[in-house]
């Protein structure tokens, strides 16, 4: 197998960053859940809130790429290179997934998402420095408190609008194998105080892209 440095691997994030934020993100061959769902008459504020629900997750995901890559770039041992990469190509599909919906939907992407990535960048980095089994802990903590709110946001949606719902609702899925895929391959369960202070950031990010 061909090793890279770090040098490499930089330049790789580097590129995937650029992608996250700018360009076209690399993904699965999955289909987009929202493309069999008829589209749905919203009203005017309906397609206001759900446009910024929408672009609530895509920031999540954009900070998603950021912290796998961050904690990628610091593993430890190639299987946890791969299971960190894998989650972040899947997560890519949501991304794209939300772009699509928050452009059907007459909205735009938060003007805060280059502060997000970089900042969970660093954070990803941080958590992957005291091992792996911390690095994947953290990462299942991360996907455990995103369950959560896909299931607020899901009691948020119209009713009628099966296209966002088949989105969120996918995503969930995967979010909630993703979190117990990184406690098989060796992830612990984070300290409470850790687990509250994230959840704190969190509800800063997604508050703030909820506006902006």
């Amino acid at each position: 197998m061909l090793q890279l440095s770090r040098l490499d691997q930089l330049i790789i994030n580097f590129d995937q960053g650029l992608r996250t934020l700018l360009g076209q993100p690399l993904v699965t061959i999955r289909p987009n859940p929202a493309d069999t769902q008829e589209d749905p008459e919203l009203t005017v504020p309906e397609k206001q809130l759900v446009a910024r629900l929408m672009r609530v997750n895509h920031t999540g995901e954009v900070s998603a790429q950021a912290l796998y890559q961050g904690q990628s770039l610091l593993a430890r041992t190639e299987t946890v290179h791969h299971r960190l990469q894998q989650s972040a190509r899947e997560e890519n599909d949501h991304l794209c997934w939300c772009t699509q919906r928050i452009d059907e939907l007459g909205g735009h992407r938060s003007l805060l998402n280059p502060f997000w990535y970089v900042g969970s960048f660093a954070i990803g980095a941080i958590a992957a420095i005291p091992g792996d089994k911390w690095s994947l802990g953290f990462m299942a903590e991360t996907e455990r408190q995103v369950v959560k709110h896909l299931d607020q946001q899901l009691h948020r949606l119209p009713a009628q609008d099966q296209k966002s719902r088949a989105i969120l609702e996918q995503m969930k899925q995967d979010e909630a194998y993703h979190a117990t895929a990184a406690l098989k391959v060796g992830g612990v369960n984070l300290p409470k105080p850790i687990n509250w202070l994230m959840s704190k950031v969190s509800k800063v990010m997604t508050t703030t892209a909820f506006w902006i």
